[in-house]
């Protein structure tokens, strides 16, 4: 699965709870909270005022380290 900041952090949990990790070290500490996994990567990281694409390669450096 290709994430991107469409896809929804329900979505992104599903297919590898480490990227709840990823999360919390870009300073998003609710990825437990239940209005999280509805919201878009784009949508969470403008609540926490986060730069999206900043938390998006720090995801996709993750899943690199995985493979």
């Amino acid at each position: 699965m290709e994430i991107t900041k469409e896809t929804l952090i329900g979505e992104m949990l599903e297919q590898d709870m480490g990227i709840a990790y990823i999360l919390m070290q870009c300073g998003m500490h609710c990825v437990g909270c239940p209005s999280s996994i509805g919201e878009s990567l784009e949508e969470a990281c403008a609540v926490h005022g986060l730069d999206p694409d900043a938390v998006l390669e720090a995801i996709k450096e993750y899943q690199a380290s995985v493979q």
